[in-house]
């Protein structure tokens, strides 16, 4: 924040002095005394900022919006034009809280025209929320979400990564993964007229000796399970049933990797961020664990996981 000049709009009502370098405000704005916007932003014509509203660098809010307390815009936030947010979860009228619930856009999001963003909510970085969606819960870093309620549909520059039948058997190439060591695993499967038969051999097919399982199963399409990175645990993915996208990220690259048979397996070693979105409830995975369940190990926070992996030491 500077005490460089900004442009207002004569027909813009500003009242804030705490207004950074290079950000423009037009016409029918209004902004009130407790407002903070950063750097080179553009808040365009009938734009309504409150006083409890932190507003980043190079933040482009689009006409019609209104930003009421305890709302918080990262740097490079994109709001549509007639996007709302709320900051009371049980409004009554003359009846107000004693702190209004905050909402969080963090760095690079975007939301779409005429979206609703639910009080509470963090809307992750670089995620992009789709026209007229109606946020209910937080949305991943990097995560497309459409629809009311809004769901998460596909990722942000993530890399889609499909294989091939498990047959032909092993001189047909899996796909290689650019994230970390990631890497997909061709398992035996035998299907024939009394079912199918698939199994696996640790140092043959498993990469590592598991300690632990576990079945996920009756999700709700859409759904997401995992969120999260290890410091020390190796993972194996296996979908026994159905079918499901695996998003696994390392900090620099996001890849979307389909699982749709228990003919391939994917193991996923430690500092690597996973998500895992089910096709339907009848989408069952597997998941083989190198170690017992320890708490310690999870990384639940992506803020973290990002500060761990650029070596942070404040982490």
């Amino acid at each position: 924040m500077t005490d460089a000049p900004y442009f207002a709009h004569e027909m813009a009502l500003v009242e804030t002095t705490r207004i950074g370098r290079g950000t423009r405000i037009w016409a029918f704005a209004h902004v009130l005394p407790g407002a903070v916007l950063g750097e080179d932003c553009n808040i365009c014509d009938g734009v309504f900022v409150e006083n409890d509203v932190v507003v980043g660098d190079r933040v482009t809010v689009k006409c019609g919006v209104q930003l009421w307390d305890g709302v918080r815009l990262d740097d490079d936030v994109f709001v549509g034009p007639n996007a709302t947010f709320t900051n009371d979860l049980f409004p009554r009228s003359r009846q107000r809280p004693e702190t209004y619930t905050a909402t969080r856009v963090r760095s690079g999001a975007s939301i779409g025209a005429n979206a609703t963003i639910l009080a509470g909510v963090t809307i992750g970085e670089h995620a992009m929320v789709g026209a007229g969606a109606v946020v209910t819960k937080d949305v991943p870093p990097g995560a497309i979400v459409t629809g009311n309620p809004a769901r998460v549909t596909g990722w942000v520059d993530a890399r889609q990564v499909t294989h091939a039948s498990p047959e032909p058997a092993p001189h047909v190439p899996l796909p290689d993964l650019r994230v970390g060591r990631a890497r997909l695993h061709r398992i035996p499967l035998i299907d024939d007229a009394r079912g199918f038969l698939s199994f696996g051999e640790v140092g043959a097919h498993l990469p590592f000796v598991p300690q632990r399982y576990f079945l996920i199963g009756a999700v709700p399409a859409g759904s997401l399970r995992g969120e999260h990175a290890h410091r020390a645990l190796h993972q194996f993915l296996v979908c026994v049933n159905g079918s499901c996208r695996v998003v696994i990220d390392d900090g620099v690259v996001r890849e979307e990797v389909l699982l749709a048979t228990p003919g391939i397996g994917l193991h996923i070693p430690p500092m690597i961020w996973t998500t895992v979105v089910h096709k339907s409830p009848e989408t069952i995975v597997l998941v083989l664990a190198s170690q017992v369940y320890a708490e310690a190990d999870y990384i639940r926070d992506h803020d973290e996981f990002s500060r761990l992996v650029r070596g942070d030491a404040t982490a």
